[in-house]
């Protein structure tokens, strides 16, 4: 009777140690996609809100001179807020997608520690099945000896 366990590495281990963990400049693909990169990149900056809420400021004294309440209301709402903010949370979901990333290469390092100690575990029991297999012929010698010895007719002493 002897250990016989035969470890089999899941491919998926040798294919995550070719890709590496995704990211968000991964996904672009094609030309319409590259340039809804860059536009994104220049549009979501903090540089580009500045400059947008200077743009929106330029129309503010024709609000003002126009007295009207609702002329106000209107720039704020569809000037200066659709101008300056769409780009501060353009910048905010920038810092998110860097920050998804950070977290998509921890969480690749952690699975690639996890698959290291995975396989230093199955080393290891490599190892304790060779010592349990040198036990079992051990045992199997004794027990030969021992019939041999009781099959002479003599007790083993």
């Amino acid at each position: 009777m002897a250990v016989t366990y035969e470890h089999q590495p899941s491919p998926r281990v040798e294919g995550r140690k070719r890709t590496g963990p995704p990211k968000v400049a991964d996904m672009v693909s094609g030309f319409n996609g590259k340039v809804a990169l860059t536009l994104t990149t220049v549009v979501g900056s903090m540089w580009c809100a500045y400059a947008f809420a200077v743009l929106a400021l330029v129309a503010l004294p024709a609000a003002l001179e126009s007295g009207s309440v609702l002329a106000l209301v209107q720039w704020i709402s569809q000037t200066f807020i659709q101008l300056v903010m769409l780009s501060v949370i353009m910048v905010g979901q920038n810092i998110l997608g860097q920050a998804a990333d950070e977290r998509s290469v921890m969480t690749y390092n952690d699975a690639d520690a996890t698959f290291h100690e995975a396989g230093q575990i199955q080393q290891h029991l490599a190892a304790q099945d060779e010592a349990l297999n040198q036990l079992l012929s051990k045992v199997a010698a004794l027990e030969g000896q021992l019939q041999a010895a009781r099959g002479a007719g003599r007790e083993p002493g």
